[in-house]
């Protein structure tokens, strides 16, 4: 079926879409750069500067995707009923979930056999759908309250000290304080890289902001409050961080000189998103999607080709970079019997293979500019199709 095209919001398109640019850079690194598999890029004892942007930079992703998620499923249950929006968003967040452990696990390990299950941003943003699916039957006031409950409360686990292998300690680290936690599945293995709860504070937030689109506010009174509440939450950060007590497990020191100061100061915590990092991201995500709104240029058009095609291009991209990594393998004189490294989750990516810096970096402009022309493709037909299966993806 095919219809008129579909209205969007440039300025959500333009954001999304430069994040997607950025995210590309860490997945090539991850792949890619020579000591991505046992050198923590943020570990201050071993990094460089540099090394530390290439991943720090790539923190404002997952935020960026979860917040515009929730602004999202606002825009799109304006022609909705709460019933109609809440099973669109259970459905979605069930499809999500089930693409991470099965179509991702297989992206990034290449490995048909499924030995490892690994739950990404995916599984975060689906289980946070699921979650806000329930809420929207309530009411906004609801959603409000239960996001800023977690963003702020979440924290407090660090507290609590639970033992793993107990069904409550599982769950918690599964759903609220897991970091990489690895779970066993009888032969199998799950690698929880994301825990739903915290990342659900954010959605809930995001879907909170989604009001201020409503047709009857203007662009500039928009702005005015997007700027206010991003620069309240970078304000926010730099106290509690000054603070350095509650908001973030891991805290800030004194270092060898100042730039490494300073990057210990923004050396936040990720996985979960603590109170520090989601303040630290998202302050910036809002000042610019205010930004953005008034700004179209040839980079915020080239930037919103992506924008436009998120799940389009998180696999697709994800899958090139996989690609080329295994012809890289290769090309270095690995053969079939290397393919398999202990000390790697990752077919054909030994622990000790890649590039330098700079490599990475060429690899990711490649790939970026390599999925501008589906991305195009995909967006017109995304826009001039109304089949069912497109809302999912």
């Amino acid at each position: 079926m095919t219809g008129q095209i579909k209205q969007r919001i440039y300025s959500i398109d333009t954001l999304r879409g430069v994040i997607m640019i950025i995210m590309a850079l860490d997945h090539v690194r991850d792949f890619l750069h020579i000591t991505a598999v046992d050198q923590q890029p943020t570990n201050l004892a071993t990094t460089t500067p540099l090394l530390f942007f290439t991943r720090w930079i790539t923190h404002f992703c997952a935020p960026t995707f979860v917040f515009l998620s929730g602004i999202s499923a606002w825009l799109s249950g304006r022609k909705k009923s709460r019933k109609e929006l809440s099973i669109f968003l259970i459905k979605r967040g069930i499809w999500l979930i089930l693409f991470d452990i099965i179509g991702m696990s297989l992206a990034f390990t290449f490995n048909p056999a499924y030995d490892i299950f690994i739950l990404e941003v995916l599984w975060a943003i689906g289980g946070s759908m699921i979650i806000l699916g329930l809420l929207v039957r309530v009411s906004t006031r609801v959603i409000i309250i239960t996001g800023l409950i977690i963003l702020f409360g979440h924290n407090l686990f660090d507290y609590i000290q639970v033992q793993n292998n107990t069904a409550g300690g599982v769950l918690l680290r599964l759903f609220v304080t897991g970091s990489g936690g690895i779970f066993p599945l009888g032969s199998k293995i799950v690698l929880a890289g994301y825990t739903i709860i915290p990342w659900t504070g954010v959605m809930l937030l995001g879907y909170a902001a989604g009001s201020l689109y409503n047709a009857q506010y203007s662009m500039q009174w928009r702005r005015k409050i997007l700027l206010l509440c991003g620069f309240a939450s970078i304000s926010l950060f730099i106290v509690l961080r000054l603070i350095n007590g509650y908001g973030d497990p891991s805290h800030w020191a004194v270092q060898k000189d100042g730039v490494f100061t300073f990057l210990s100061f923004v050396n936040t915590s990720k996985y979960p998103p603590s109170l520090d990092f989601v303040c630290m991201t998202v302050g910036p995500i809002i000042i610019l999607l205010a930004l953005l709104e008034s700004v179209q240029n040839r980079f915020t058009a080239f930037a919103t080709v992506y924008g436009k095609v998120p799940f389009f291009y998180f696999v697709v991209h994800f899958c090139l970079v996989h690609i080329i990594t295994v012809i890289a393998f290769f090309a270095s004189g690995y053969g079939w019997k290397d393919r398999a490294d202990p000390k790697s989750l990752f077919l054909f990516r030994p622990a000790h293979f890649g590039f330098e810096l700079w490599g990475v970096y060429a690899v990711w402009l490649g790939v970026v500019l390599i999925m501008y022309w589906p991305c195009k493709w995909f967006g017109r037909y995304k826009a001039t199709h109304t089949y069912g299966w497109l809302s999912y993806v």
